[in-house]
């Protein structure tokens, strides 16, 4: 991976760049799912944060709980939910375009003051695609795409895992690496500037 293919990682729809990691231990809390479900999520939430070097907690101080998992059979019945909106602002206006768009996933974040990811939000509409996805595959994309803020397309044309020979699913070692350099503690927690992308190749390098 060179830092060209890692800025492309990070670059928003507007062509800016924007690298965020998480600042305070993740907490989450999923909804929609049954218990033998319930665990593959956070255990797969558990993997990418350990393989990151960040920290897991049982609670957060301001927010209760700062990574919430919708899982849900249509986008109306979030217009249900109360108290939604002000956690995600114009979340029916938003609702409308992904019902529009025939989207089947969608991503939110709160921000600390100084640009670090405070608390995400992510929403599954389970249909025949997500459906048909094995748990484990499903929940380890969705951990890996909410450790970073990944830019809107960076694994559009590629998931961030990978299918062994075996038949069984990794996430892809460059993603990987990625991962693990961003959380690397000699960098920022946020960065704006694509050089940004050359400090995380440098770190894989060392790492790798």
């Amino acid at each position: 991976m060179t830092p060209d293919d890692i800025e492309r990682l990070f670059t928003r729809s507007d062509g800016g760049f924007l690298f965020a990691r998480w600042a305070r231990p993740i907490v989450p809390v999923v909804f929609g799912v049954d218990d033998k479900t319930l665990a593959v999520v956070k255990g797969a939430i558990e993997a990418v944060v350990a393989l990151a070097g960040h920290k897991m907690a049982e609670t957060d101080p301001e927010l209760g709980s700062n990574l919430m998992f919708f899982f849900f059979r249509d986008w109306e019945e979030l217009t249900a939910l109360e108290g939604l909106e002000k956690m995600v602002p114009e979340i029916a206006t938003t609702v409308e375009k992904l019902k529009a768009q025939g989207a089947n996933q969608y991503r939110f974040f709160r921000f600390e003051k100084t640009g670090e990811i405070k608390a995400g939000f992510v929403f599954l509409r389970m249909d025949d695609s997500l459906s048909n996805m094995a748990a484990e595959d499903l929940a380890l994309a969705q951990a890996v795409q909410i450790i970073l803020l990944w830019g809107e397309g960076a694994f559009a044309g590629q998931s961030p895992l990978a299918k062994l020979p075996g038949g069984e699913v990794i996430l892809r070692p460059e993603i990987a690496g990625v991962i693990a350099a961003g959380y690397d503690p000699v960098l920022p927690g946020m960065a704006q500037d694509g050089a940004h992308a050359l400090r995380l190749f440098a770190r894989m390098q060392v790492t790798g």
